[in-house]
């Protein structure tokens, strides 16, 4: 397996409203497993209150773990949105497909990290959902609702996309999340066709799916095989590079079942500590591509 790291600049020298727009740079992470490569693109970051995350943690002991992290447990957070992109013979696979215009101004970027690999999003032959919250789905519609990968295979795990069409989610979600039912539920009836699958189906040649319920009832993580090698794409099943990591049993308030998150989380990180699997984490720091080390009780995230 070889990984590379390069940065890649999108110029942006357009004056809008009279603000300038900086150029913005992409950092693109790459592995090579043999006669396929894997690459970690930027939909930019979200912008949340800490108290999303950290709420519902012991905080007599939080300000302790957040410490070797420089993070303020009652600041600001701004995690990065890492969409995974496989390339292998003829199939331009994404994992995810960005927030879109709709959620964030901080995110949506993935047409231009796409733009600056020179990728064509005509060209994407699949789109492959972990699962259906705004940063990881709303941007299969573009801004005229049409699908921004008009040529591409949708898929979605089965009990996942039953999850967000089910009229009753909307209410039974919570206040908080309601609106994310009802853009899952638009956007998946948009699209003319979806293809569904099981925990342990192989959703594609040499990709895997694999349950990792809790962050939302259906989300699915995948192992991507070639030859010896491997790579796991993660969504959010591990959320953070950080509280995940160090404590993995603490329930995270950006869970939809915090037990369930915290049980799949815990039992999944020692899984990979052990096998030494490859990972890439969609919120996960440095392009989010890695490994997972145990350290004491707990666990680090070691970017590649």
């Amino acid at each position: 397996m070889h990984i590379t790291r390069r940065t890649l600049i999108a110029t942006g020298g357009v004056a809008l409203a009279g603000a300038a727009l900086l150029p913005r740079a992409w950092g693109q992470t790459s592995v090579i497993m043999g006669d396929t490569e894997v690459l970690s693109l930027s939909d930019g970051n979200l912008e949340l209150p800490a108290d999303f995350i950290f709420g519902p943690m012991p905080q007599d002991e939080l300000a302790q773990v957040l410490a070797p992290f420089s993070l303020d447990p009652q600041g600001a957070l701004t995690p990065p949105c890492n969409i995974t992109l496989l390339r292998r013979g003829d199939m331009l696979v994404l994992f995810d497909a960005g927030s879109g215009t709709g959620f964030q101004p901080s995110a949506g970027a993935l047409p231009d990290a796409l733009a600056a690999a020179g990728i064509d999003p005509y060209d994407i032959t699949h789109v492959v959902f972990t699962h259906g919250h705004p940063d990881h789905l709303w941007g299969l519609l573009d801004d005229f609702d049409e699908p921004a990968f008009a040529n591409a295979e949708h898929m979605m795990g089965a009990a996942e996309h039953a999850y967000w069409t089910d009229p009753a989610t909307v209410t039974s979600i919570g206040e908080a999340r309601a609106s994310f039912a009802a853009g899952a539920e638009r956007r998946l009836a948009a699209l003319p066709d979806i293809t569904l699958f099981d925990d342990g189906a192989e959703v594609l040649p040499g990709v895997s799916a694999m349950l990792t319920p809790g962050h939302t009832p259906g989300h699915m993580s995948f192992r991507i095989d070639a030859g010896a090698d491997s790579v796991m794409v993660l969504g959010d099943c591990i959320g953070n590079g950080h509280v995940a990591f160090a404590r993995p049993g603490w329930p995270s308030g950006s869970d939809q079942d915090m037990a369930m998150a915290a049980e799949t989380r815990t039992a999944l990180l020692d899984r990979l500590a052990a096998d030494g699997t490859r990972i890439i984490g969609f919120h996960l720091p440095d392009s989010g591509v890695g490994a997972v080390a145990r350290d004491g009780d707990g666990y680090r995230f070691e970017p590649a």
